[in-house]
């Protein structure tokens, strides 16, 4: 069976600074992790269906992330809520090279962390909350991998541009297409993948690796998990299944 996505995970200098900002501005539940190496964690209480993992780290930020949440909005006024509330909870504005006809507002949270907030309209994310997309850098054939990995449909194949998202509703998860960033420095941000009710640890990871991940080892001081990299170079873990 597919795998399941347990949790979008963040390195963190102060996780659990980070992980206040996430909650005031999603509204999430914060839970006491049960997993070795994790600074905090919040659980979902929309159709989301995967949980944010804030993990401690002393590396600096150096580069843009590869991947980040698009917030959605119903009114201009609402975006601006948005906006408002992310700036009063700590965050900043962050500048990606967007331009001013752009519609999206580029914010980073306390650390850095890049996130959307979309104007109202959207119409690729109509139907989907206020956690509407996790946007990616990434190719067509990571979009196909992701969609066998995790048992989800492409909903959007077209230009080199991919998109899936969970039969169970929730966000989507896209993949830009080129041009591609260089890539330098270490993921901040990475999946944490857990196997299916039927199978187990090795077995997942003889089916991801089948579908074209490549093994990269054990994660330092993280007991239980293993390291991947999807086609495109981005790590995930595949975790034996948490308690």
């Amino acid at each position: 069976m597919p795998a399941r996505l347990d949790a979008l995970c963040l390195d963190a200098h102060d996780p659990a600074r980070v992980a206040a900002f996430w909650t005031a501005l999603l509204g999430w539940r914060p839970e006491q992790p049960v997993l070795a190496g994790v600074g905090a964690e919040l659980a979902p209480t929309d159709d989301t269906g995967f949980r944010l993992r804030f993990l401690p780290t002393a590396q600096p930020r150096e580069v843009q992330n590869r991947m980040h949440l698009d917030l959605t909005s119903t009114t201009p006024e609402d975006q601006q809520r948005t906006v408002a509330r992310v700036l009063e909870l700590g965050g900043r504005h962050v500048d990606v090279g967007q331009t001013e006809q752009d519609g999206h507002v580029v914010l980073g949270d306390p650390e850095g962390n890049e996130l959307c907030v979309l104007e109202p309209g959207n119409r690729f994310l109509a139907d989907c909350g206020f956690v509407g997309a996790l946007a990616c850098e990434g190719s067509q054939q990571v979009g196909c991998f992701w969609s066998a990995a995790l048992g989800w449909p492409l909903v959007w194949d077209q230009d080199q541009e991919t998109a899936v998202r969970s039969p169970h509703g929730g966000p989507k998860l896209t993949w830009g297409g080129p041009p591609f960033r260089p890539r330098t420095g270490r993921d901040r941000l990475h999946f944490d993948l857990v196997p299916g009710p039927e199978d187990d640890q090795h077995s997942e990871l003889e089916r991801l690796l089948a579908l074209g991940a490549t093994h990269e080892g054990s994660g330092p001081g993280r007991a239980g998990r293993l390291v991947l990299a999807d086609p495109d170079g981005n790590a995930f873990c595949l975790l034996d299944r948490p308690g």
